[in-house]
């Protein structure tokens, strides 16, 4: 766990400083948030980088499995951020996205959703330890469906600042105070997230897609590494449950109207 967090901590810092050295080379990433205000998208390098090192540091065999769901989810939220205006059509949603298809058209999150879904279930195959056909193809569709899931809800909460980060940290605390391969990446998503959240919170940075997503599939491989089968059951059941919500509900305004929640999203903000 202390090594993948110090991993996490000597990426993402050495990759902030190699950014803060050459602005001019990241004007691409450059966008205006939703109160006008203009940051970058360059965290999600910042991100990424301390969330692959995370992986890289884990052992044995989950290795392969951690690497190939983090390294899908910042490729394809890069796509989603850098790539959007190349492809035929634009959508929000997994609604949106999969409309879009239906008509024949292809649009970057469509393509997102696909490179995170080959990956996780590569990181999902890292831990096909159940008995029976069955029972294996359950426990792989489970964590698949979890390392994805976890990935796309983080990014949907990387709407204001600081907000994907504090969910993210938080639910990864327990996790990372567990004796498991996953609690290396758990504890990568907190020392990441510590070196991201003073941009974030002020308002100069974002996760984007890029940073959202690999800390996301991170904290979705952690928990598909927990031996408890509730566990994991009953995480995706509540990530399905939210995400599907979140077609319907501004997540935003619930927030805003909860004094407890409103409190906790504004802490650390200027």
């Amino acid at each position: 766990m202390f090594a993948s967090a110090l991993a996490s901590l000597g990426a993402a810092i050495g990759t902030s400083r190699f950014v803060e050295s050459s602005p001019g080379s990241f004007e691409s990433w450059e966008r205006t948030s939703f109160s006008g205000q203009e940051l970058t998208l360059t965290e999600g390098l910042v991100a990424s980088a301390g969330m692959i090192a995370a992986a890289a540091s884990v052992s044995g065999r989950a290795k392969i499995g951690a690497l190939a769901s983090v390294g899908a989810g910042a490729v394809a939220g890069y796509v989603d951020d850098q790539m959007e205006d190349r492809f035929p059509a634009k959508a929000k949603g997994f609604h949106g996205h999969l409309g879009a298809l239906r008509q024949g058209k292809l649009t970057s999150g469509a393509v997102k959703i696909g490179v995170i879904g080959l990956g996780a279930s590569a990181g999902a195959a890292t831990w096909a330890t159940e008995q029976g056909a069955l029972r294996k193809a359950g426990g792989w569709l489970v964590r698949t469906g979890l390392i994805a899931g976890t990935a796309n809800f983080v990014n949907l909460l990387d709407l204001r600042p600081g907000r994907a980060i504090k969910a993210s940290a938080a639910a990864s605390v327990p996790l990372a105070l567990r004796s498991n391969p996953g609690s290396g990446l758990a504890a990568g998503v907190i020392a990441t997230g510590a070196v991201c959240a003073r941009d974030d919170l002020a308002g100069r940075a974002m996760l984007g897609d890029m940073g959202a997503n690999a800390m996301g599939a991170g904290l979705g491989f952690a928990l598909a590494s927990s031996p408890s089968a509730a566990l994991r059951v009953g995480a995706l059941a509540c990530v399905g449950g939210l995400t599907l919500l979140s077609e319907r509900v501004s997540f935003s305004k619930v927030i805003e109207e909860n004094p407890v929640l409103s409190r906790i999203d504004q802490f650390g903000r200027p």
